[in-house]
């Protein structure tokens, strides 16, 4: 996959969580992927990732990814950035930074490793 596919395929990715686009960002998933989140250590697979995904986007509003910095590579790429939104519930502005780390496989992300602080998560969590 060339550097340019590759910088497509991670800003398409995190544009469908902007813009709460849950079933898009599945579609770049391979089905067998696997995501992993520092926090707690689990995997999920692509549809455990989409319920995950769907209750943020249902929490938190006006999603935004500031400061994305990409470093893509023949096999993937490292997405950092802080994700912005406003809680729903009470209206608290939050930031969460992040790193995120994708394997690629014919132009699909298969395996999907996410670092967050955890405290920072369950601000975004809270009232869920």
């Amino acid at each position: 996959m060339s550097d340019d596919a590759m910088r497509a395929l991670a800003k398409r990715f995190f544009d469908f969580v902007e813009a709460g686009d849950v079933d898009g960002l599945v579609s770049c998933y391979a089905p067998d992927a696997r995501i992993w989140h520092n926090t707690d250590g689990l995997e999920q697979s692509p549809e455990d990732n989409r319920k995950t995904l769907q209750g943020m986007t249902q929490r938190i509003i006006d999603r935004v990814y500031d400061n994305r910095r990409l470093q893509v590579f023949p096999t993937g790429f490292v997405h950092q950035h802080v994700l912005c939104g406003t809680r729903k519930h009470d209206g608290v502005r939050l930031a969460l930074e992040a790193c995120i780390v994708c394997q690629v496989v014919d132009g699909k992300i298969t395996r999907l490793d996410e670092y967050f602080d955890s405290a920072q998560v369950a601000e975004f969590r809270k009232f869920a």
